[in-house]
């Protein structure tokens, strides 16, 4: 399928224009275009400006609130509870960011469940931002069921990614984002998108069978077998139970009765590390291990061993000198 290259001033314009034409609140689809353009521009295809059409059909069938009243409950020095009342999940999720940026500032750390919330995107974002602020930062969310768990013939569990940000003194934060599956979902939908086949052993058939064909994928495998179904487990207890909401099989549907809020669950963390050593030293240290990192002798077929993010890092300035790739179908959209 054809692409087009599109600056990322132009994409965030066209995307929040037409979550605002569905009646978004201006502030709200300011934000979550950014959190959209922010995977794209990390070339993140799969939870970037595609999934726009998907929210507008959700702000007009009612399943999400245009205008939602946030709140939240500090239950202690830190920690607390955010309500999203069933607003976009990425301006969710950054709301509550926020609000454990601002513990972990004051207390050390800021641990956060969010409730009543939806698809909040590429949590790379969220804590990104802890990161920039010098903080650590942690991110976790429930999807509903579409993993396999070792052993099981059958889908139990979301995707469930988990997230981390590490803030270093001259280099750029790692940044580890990582569905709890052999890969997202999103990148199947972006691959059926573009009529592209997908890798062997990203998704299965009906039959349990793995499958090249992304029209063909019923459910997902998780990553390394047992061990990226335990930290799929983990990823819903802090996201789901933790925060007084569904788990696995009773998480609602992403792709169905549009006219019901989701009430998914998020956990997200702010960690300072002056609370625990000290922070110019910590930040260094990060440097030290980001260089050595760098120095590896890479293996046949690599020019050089990359810190976990600095992939992303790249496209993502490359994106910001040359324009975003996007499907042609996806720009249409925006653009109409």
């Amino acid at each position: 399928m054809a692409e087009v290259v599109v600056s990322h001033e132009e994409l965030q314009k066209l995307t929040a224009l037409k979550l605002v034409q569905a009646g978004l609140d201006p502030n709200h689809a300011e934000m979550t275009a950014q959190v959209l353009v922010h995977a794209d521009l990390r070339g993140v295809s799969s939870h970037g400006v595609l999934r726009t059409e998907h929210y507008v059909r959700r702000l007009n069938e009612g399943g999400l609130n245009k205008s939602p009243s946030f709140s939240f409950n500090q239950t202690g020095p830190c920690s607390g509870i955010f309500n999203g009342d069933d607003g976009l999940g990425h301006v969710v999720a950054k709301q509550a960011m926020n609000e454990a940026i601002k513990l972990a500032n004051e207390n050390g750390i800021g641990m956060i469940t969010v409730m009543n919330s939806s698809h909040c995107g590429a949590l790379s974002y969220f804590v990104q931002e802890a990161a920039e602020q010098g903080l650590i930062g942690v991110a976790m969310t429930h999807t509903d069921k579409i993993v396999v768990p070792f052993g099981g013939a059958e889908p139990f569990l979301g995707t469930n990614p988990i997230a981390y940000g590490f803030p270093a003194k001259t280099n750029k934060p790692i940044i580890l984002d990582m569905a709890t599956s052999n890969v997202a979902l999103g990148k199947i939908l972006y691959a059926k998108e573009a009529g592209k086949e997908i890798p062997d052993g990203w998704g299965v058939d009906g039959d349990g069978n793995s499958t090249t064909d992304p029209n063909e994928v019923r459910a997902l495998t998780p990553f390394a077998g047992p061990k990226g179904y335990g930290l799929g487990m983990v990823v819903d207890i802090f996201s789901g139970l933790l925060a007084g909401a569904a788990f696995g099989p009773h998480i609602s549907k992403m792709y169905g009765d549009y006219n019901k809020s989701r009430k998914l669950g998020h956990y997200v963390c702010a960690i300072n590390p002056s609370f625990f050593t000290n922070k110019e030293d910590f930040l260094a240290g990060m440097d030290e291990m980001i260089n050595e990192i760098h120095q590896v002798k890479p293996a046949e077929g690599f020019n050089q061993v990359f810190v976990p993010g600095e992939p992303e890092q790249l496209k993502e300035e490359k994106h910001l000198r040359e324009g975003v790739p996007i499907t042609e179908s996806v720009y249409q959209y925006l653009s109409n």
